[in-house]
């Protein structure tokens, strides 16, 4: 496994713009800065799910647990998370069927426990009867103090990968995307375009499932903070078409 150095967020949400005098210099400009790098328009390969809603998260079916709220923020709306009974479960695995991919993620913790299991891709056979599956990818952290780290897991049929490094760390309370991929090789996780670390894997893909945002899908190791948006991509992106704030 191949450990690449710490890396602290690129900016902060609000401040990128210049300032060409009045108001519509200084209203661009937030408006360039709330875009966080993006891209014009995804490519038609991708899937995005934004979570300015509570219901029908990208199109599809989702169920409400707790009491999650809708916030403003500088990116638009976004889902906030208690850390204590919220979450979403989404009818979709937006990455079943991938030999590749690429899982991106913008959100905000903002503390809380040392576990958090936050986004969770979960393979589920629709079979009556059918045992659970295990079968699964995660966006999870660890928090200590005021700062965190990420955590990005895999396992399957032949393959368990964690991708975790607690020397590198960000403070709470900043908004940041997240990444991880797989280029039928080597699986890697990124923090803003910044390559945490990675290891080969013998990835299979999974099959049709559901999403638990917020939560681990046994409904463990609740999340605290907020979640905006997600990016899927059947095919591993180099890091810099990686989505940044």
């Amino acid at each position: 496994m191949t450990a690449f150095k710490a890396f602290g967020e690129l900016s902060r949400p609000i401040g990128r713009r210049v300032v060409l005098g009045g108001l519509g210099a200084l209203s661009a400009g937030l408006e360039a800065s709330a875009m966080g790098r993006r891209p014009p328009r995804d490519a038609p390969d991708q899937t995005r799910w934004t979570f300015d809603r509570l219901t029908n998260i990208g199109g599809v079916a989702t169920t409400v647990e707790g009491d999650p709220r809708l916030i403003d923020t500088p990116y638009g709306k976004a889902v906030q998370f208690d850390g204590v009974d919220d979450r979403l479960v989404i009818d979709r695995h937006p990455l079943a069927g991938m030999s590749q991919f690429t899982f991106e993620a913008l959100f905000r913790p903002d503390g809380g426990v040392f576990a958090q299991r936050w986004f969770h891709l979960n393979e589920e056979d629709p079979t009556p009867g059918a045992p659970p599956s295990v079968t699964r990818m995660l966006f999870e952290i660890r928090v200590t103090g005021e700062v965190w780290s990420l955590d990005a897991f895999a396992t399957g049929p032949g393959y368990k990968q964690t991708l975790l490094f607690q020397d590198k760390t960000f403070p709470v309370g900043r908004w940041c995307w997240v990444a991880q991929s797989y280029d039928g090789k080597t699986y890697r996780a990124f923090v803003n375009g910044q390559l945490q670390g990675e290891a080969e894997m013998a990835f299979t893909p999974q099959g049709q499932g559901r999403s638990s945002v917020g939560a681990r899908m046994n409904k463990i190791d609740y999340f605290k903070g907020a979640v905006r948006e997600a990016r899927f991509t059947p095919r591993a992106l180099a890091p810099e078409a990686l989505l940044r704030t």
